[in-house]
């Protein structure tokens, strides 16, 4: 598969989980009596459709990238990965309704509380790849142009 089909497929997965919690928000909202939807059920569904949208721009910049496939593809599963992870996590709060911030101290994931160290790392490991990731596509298009 190649980073452009990657992310392609990626963008569709995303699309698809953004429609069905959409389907989600909506039927939470219909069953609350303040019509409101769980903090991180809204999060999830917004999420979905933009890293959707994100995915399209990752094909974008891949299908135009000079550097070697395999980096094209790292760059794109680099975010993808990430993205995917980040829409998981607000569904399970979303399900769980342990938090309306999942960043607050102490971090909680249903009624267990969750080391500090793991979430630095997993939001440093979050910007190491999405940026990282997307810094190779963007400078293999770059080096397209004026390599």
């Amino acid at each position: 598969m190649t980073a452009e089909q990657l992310a392609i497929l990626s963008a569709g997965v995303f699309f698809t989980t953004g429609l069905l919690t959409g389907i989600w928000k909506w039927r939470a909202i219909m069953a609350s009596p303040n019509a409101e939807a769980p903090y991180y059920v809204n999060v999830a569904h917004r999420a979905a459709l933009l890293y959707s949208f994100a995915a399209l721009l990752l094909a974008f910049f891949a299908a135009r990238s000079v550097w070697p496939e395999l980096w094209n593809l790292a760059g794109v599963i680099g975010n993808v990965v990430f993205y995917a992870a980040a829409i998981l996590m607000y569904c399970i709060h979303g399900f769980l309704r342990d938090t309306d911030n999942q960043l607050a101290r102490p971090h909680r994931l249903g009624k267990r509380e969750m080391p500090a160290w793991q979430m630095t790392l997993f939001m440093t490991l979050l910007a190491v790849g999405e940026v990282g990731g997307f810094l190779i596509l963007f400078t293999g298009v770059l080096a397209a142009w004026w390599g």
